[in-house]
């Protein structure tokens, strides 16, 4: 979806604790793996708990377009499949709006087939490298016709006979993995690929609970190796999306540093290849809990509560990376409250997000007066001890995960803190305002008064 051209501030204000429950939707990693599969199943599935965000229903779009049957029926959404390798040429180029995931994932499902599809989005994800998820792609024998840096737009025309390879992925990334084996459905023969450290898994669990065969082995220095035996017959399946970490880490940071709050998250998916924040801010000293831990279609998840603490810092290495991915720029946050230095190392990955996040959390830092230091892969933050001066203008660069991590700092410094554009939360989190003004946060669309600007 587009955004208007005029830009929406939203300030955050210190005030009052955060008490209650929060709600968050359903994972959004797991929601665009649902549509697609679901898509190519034989037969009817049923999705609940599915993220509505304009990057989820961007990918429900493309599916729409490649002749997939998606309704809403009551809270439930309704996918009637086309059967693997049932998939056909979209007449119009498909728009994935600002959804990285969603275009990476689908240009690995529709890489092995004999057509063409163009793929298009704004211009945060046209600026984003490529060539990552077209490397095995065209090792597979699918043509690319791309932007100078395989960027968007870029139109995919499959092979007459796709070609199974085994792949190292050289890089952690669940998106490369996943867009191999999604490559993989429509291709004679075995599929392998081989990540050295273990990426979030959700790919794998959920091709197997859609019926098709999958074998993992992991090997004594730790790297796995996963097969994919190509052309199954993928079967609907009904599942329930669990809550998505990622979203639940803006109330649960808020929830520790914003004086005297207690806040539970119930329902969050606690996949060991997810909970990186979780097991950092406990390590920092958190007053976190995780109760009624329990299965929902393969995956675990549970309830968490956290109440408002003093943290401290501490070092996060680099192999924590994949698990928290996303969360970095909202761990910042509650560095810049806790106690000493808290180091964030193997943040190369930052760089090629919705923007430079890493530069994007460095000046959002500096225009609130929280000291930290940065390098190519890498993030210093000395906390102020719960205090943090606020104040400042911070520049989204069209990135959602930065606009909500500096609207939680606001909450708790001591002047508020505004966001150039807040349009930019809709993509991923629509209800992010809502919910947390029903804990308690305080919110403004007129800009604040404000200090530096992060740039």
């Amino acid at each position: 979806m587009s955004h208007p051209d005029t830009p929406s501030p939203i300030a955050s204000l210190p005030g009052a604790p955060l008490t209650g429950t929060a709600r968050v939707p359903g994972d959004k990693s797991i929601s665009h793996r649902a549509l697609m599969l679901g898509a190519l199943a034989t037969g009817r599935s049923t999705i609940r708990g599915l993220l509505e965000s304009e990057d989820v229903l961007n990918t429900a779009g493309a599916m729409r377009a490649m002749g997939a049957t998606l309704s809403k029926q009551g809270e439930a959404w309704i996918v009637d499949g086309l059967g693997n390798g049932g998939l056909m040429e979209p007449e119009q180029a498909l728009d994935f709006g600002n959804a990285g995931t969603g275009a990476r994932l689908a240009m690995g499902l529709v890489g092995s087939y004999d057509f063409a599809a163009t793929f298009i989005g704004d211009a945060s994800l046209s600026s984003r490298p490529m060539g990552r998820i077209l490397a095995p792609l065209r090792r597979m024998g699918t043509r690319v016709i791309a932007r100078s840096g395989d960027r968007l737009p870029l139109t995919l025309h499959g092979p007459d006979a796709p070609i199974p390879i085994s792949y190292r992925v050289p890089v952690p990334s669940a998106q490369v993995k996943s867009a191999v084996l999604l490559a993989g459905l429509n291709t004679p023969g075995t599929t392998e690929v081989i990540e050295p450290v273990m990426t979030r898994d959700h790919t794998e669990r959920m091709l197997a609970g859609f019926g098709a065969e999958i074998e993992i082995v992991t090997g004594p220095d730790g790297a796995r190796t996963i097969r994919l035996a190509g052309e199954p017959e993928l079967k609907a399946c009904d599942l329930t999306v669990p809550a998505d970490p990622s979203s639940a880490a803006f109330a649960i940071v808020a929830g520790l540093v914003v004086p005297g709050s207690e806040v539970t998250v119930p329902g969050i998916l606690l996949n060991p290849a997810r909970i990186g924040l979780i097991d950092t801010l406990i390590e920092m000293g958190a007053d976190l809990e995780i109760a009624d831990r329990r299965d929902s279609g393969g995956e675990e998840i549970g309830d968490v509560r956290v109440r408002a603490c003093e943290l401290k810092g501490v070092t996060v290495p680099a192999d924590r990376a994949p698990s928290m991915i996303d969360e970095y720029p909202v761990l910042a946050v509650a560095a810049a409250f806790a106690g000493g230095t808290t180091r964030m190392e193997g943040l190369g990955e930052l760089r090629v997000k919705e923007s430079d996040r890493l530069a994007a959390v460095a000046a959002g830092l500096a225009a609130n007066g929280v000291e930290h230091r940065t390098g190519e892969d890498w993030l210093e933050v000395t906390g102020g001890r719960g205090r943090v001066a606020g104040g400042g203008r911070v520049v989204t660069h069209l990135d959602h995960r930065i606009a909500m991590s500096f609207l939680v700092l606001g909450l708790a410094a001591d002047a508020p803190v505004t966001v150039d554009d807040g349009r930019v939360i809709a993509t991923s989190f629509p209800r992010f305002i809502p919910l947390m003004e029903e804990l308690g946060a305080n919110f403004s669309s007129e800009p604040a008064v404000t200090g530096g600007a992060a740039s």
